[in-house]
C-alpha cells in the first residue's frame, strides 16, 4: 500500500472515531450494566440482589414486574449510586497492575402510580418506570468499543442510560403478572467530507441517529397463603415465590463513512463501515422465594445467564472482529448460574437493617483472547443497608422513606494470557475489588 494509501486509511479511521465521540461521548467499554453488575436501588445494592424480586419500589420494574403490585400506593424516588473500581492485571512487564479506576456514577428517578381510576372497572393497573443516567446526569450516550493489547475488563465500564417502564395488575387470589420493556439505543451515523493530504476536510456532511430498541421482561409473583388458603391461616402464610424471564439486549452503534482524498482517492471516495455493541445484558430466567415473618423476613433467589449468545454478537462486529479469527482463538462464554440469598429485619417501627451474599461465577471461559484481551473473574459479593421511615412530616400527609446500601465486591484471581498487536504472549494475574454506596428517598402519595 503506499504511503498516501496509508494516510487516507489512517484519516478516515481518525474521521470514523471522531464521528463515534460527537455523539457518543468516552467511556469503558462494557458487558454488564447497572441492574446486573451492582443493582438499581439502595436494597438491591444492600441484599446483592437477593430480595430484588421482592422489592415493592420503582426498581421491580426491572427485577419483577409483577411485584408493583404489593404496595397500593404510589410512590417517587430519587437516588444516586457511586462505586468505586480497582481492576488489576498483575503483569510481569508492567509498571503496575491497575489497569482501570474510574467511577461508575449514576443519578436514578423513579415513579408508580395506580391508573385502576381511570377506567370503569374497579381493578387496579400498576405503572412504574425508572431511569439513571451516568456522571450524575452529565452523560447520557457515553459509549466506547475497542481492541487492547494490555488487557480490559469484560463486566465494568460506564453504562450511560439504564430506562425501565412496565405495568402490572393482580390476576387471581395472590397471583399477580407484571411486562415492562427495557429501553437501549440503537446508534447509526454517516459521514462523508472531502479531504486533502495535509488532513483538512471540507464538503463534510454528518448525520446522526438513534432509535430505540425494546426488550421484554416478564414476572409472576405468588403469595401461596392467599392461593391455596385464602378464607384461613396455614403453614403457607408468608411464603412468597417470583418467576422472571429477561430477553437479552445491547446497546449499538454503526458508523458509515465515506472520504474523498484529492489527488489520491478520487469519487466515489474510500467507504468504511464500523458495527459495534456495548452493554450486553444475557437472557436471563430467575427463580426467588421469600418467607414473611413478623417484622423480618429472608429468601433467595437463582439466576440462569445465556452468555453464550453474546458469541453470536461478537460474530457481528467489527470492531471485535471475531469472524477473522481463527476457529481455536475465537471468545466464548459459558452459560451461568447465579445464587444469591438475604435477610431484613425491622428495628421497631422507624427502621430496618438488611444485607445479602451472592457467588457469580465469571461467563468469559476463554483465557486467551488475541486482540480483545478480555479479563473477567469469579466474584463473591456482600452487601450490607439500612433505612428509616418516617410516617409523619410536618409538610408531606404520606410516609417518607430514606435508604442506604453498601456492597463490596471481591474478583477473585485468574491467570490469563495476554497477546499484544505483535503476537507475543504474557501472563497475567487478574482480580479487584469495587466498593457501591447509594442512597434513595421515597415520597409516598
Amino acid at each position: 500500500m503506499s504511503g498516501s494509501h496509508r494516510f487516507a486509511v489512517r484519516a478516515l479511521t481518525l474521521a470514523v472515531t471522531t464521528t463515534t465521540a460527537g455523539f457518543a461521548g468516552i467511556a469503558s467499554a462494557s458487558m454488564g450494566n447497572l441492574g446486573t453488575s451492582y443493582g438499581v436501588m439502595p436494597v438491591d445494592v444492600a441484599t446483592a440482589q437477593s430480595l430484588s424480586m421482592f422489592n415493592d419500589q420503582v426498581s421491580a420494574t426491572y427485577y419483577n414486574p409483577s411485584y408493583l403490585t404489593t404496595d397500593e400506593r404510589g410512590e417517587l424516588t430519587g437516588g444516586i449510586l457511586h462505586a468505586e473500581q480497582e481492576l488489576r492485571s498483575a503483569r510481569s512487564d508492567a509498571d503496575g497492575d491497575i489497569i482501570s479506576d474510574s467511577p461508575s456514577q449514576h443519578v436514578l428517578i423513579g415513579m408508580k402510580t395506580n391508573l385502576g381510576s381511570l377506567t370503569r372497572f374497579d381493578h387496579p393497573i400498576y405503572l412504574g418506570f425508572i431511569a439513571g443516567v451516568e456522571k450524575y446526569g452529565k452523560e447520557m450516550l457515553a459509549f466506547s468499543s475497542e481492541t487492547s493489547e494490555t488487557g480490559q475488563y469484560l463486566q465494568y465500564g460506564k453504562e450511560p442510560l439504564f430506562l425501565n417502564i412496565g405495568g402490572a395488575t393482580p390476576l387471581w387470589r395472590g397471583i399477580s403478572g407484571g411486562f415492562s420493556v427495557r429501553v437501549t439505543l440503537e446508534s447509526t451515523a454517516e459521514l462523508d467530507a472531502v479531504s486533502t493530504l495535509g488532513g483538512e476536510t471540507s464538503r463534510e456532511r454528518l448525520a446522526v441517529n438513534a432509535e430505540p430498541s425494546m426488550k421484554s421482561i416478564l414476572g409472576t409473583t405468588i403469595k401461596w397463603g392467599d392461593t391455596l388458603c385464602p378464607d384461613s391461616d396455614c403453614f403457607l402464610d408468608g411464603w412468597e415465590s417470583a418467576f422472571t424471564y429477561r430477553t437479552k439486549s445491547s446497546a449499538s452503534t454503526s458508523v458509515n463513512s465515506n472520504i474523498i482524498v484529492t489527488q489520491t482517492i478520487p469519487d466515489p471516495g474510500l467507504s468504511l463501515a464500523v458495527a459495534t455493541i456495548d452493554s450486553f445484558q444475557p437472557e436471563t430466567l430467575g427463580f426467588g422465594t421469600q418467607y414473611k415473618g413478623d417484622g423480618w423476613r429472608i429468601g433467595g433467589s437463582v439466576e440462569q445467564q445465556n452468555w453464550s449468545e453474546l458469541e453470536d454478537e461478537f460474530a457481528g462486529d467489527t470492531i471485535r472482529d471475531q469472524e477473522n479469527v481463527s476457529s481455536g482463538d475465537r471468545i466464548r462464554f459459558d452459560d451461568i448460574l447465579v445464587p444469591r440469598i438475604g435477610a431484613e429485619y425491622e428495628l421497631g417501627q422507624h427502621f430496618a437493617i438488611r444485607g445479602g451474599l451472592a457467588y457469580e461465577e465469571s461467563p468469559l471461559k476463554t483465557t486467551r483472547n488475541p486482540e480483545l484481551n478480555y479479563l473477567d473473574t469469579d466474584k463473591i459479593v456482600a452487601g450490607l443497608g439500612i433505612s428509616a421511615t418516617y410516617n409523619r412530616t410536618r409538610l408531606l400527609a404520606y410516609p417518607v422513606r430514606l435508604d442506604i446500601g453498601y456492597q463490596y465486591q471481591q474478583l477473585q484471581e485468574r491467570d490469563f494470557t495476554i497477546v499484544d498487536f505483535d503476537g507475543n504472549e504474557q501472563e497475567a494475574t487478574a482480580d479487584g475489588d469495587i466498593h457501591v454506596i447509594s442512597g434513595s428517598i421515597t415520597l409516598k402519595f
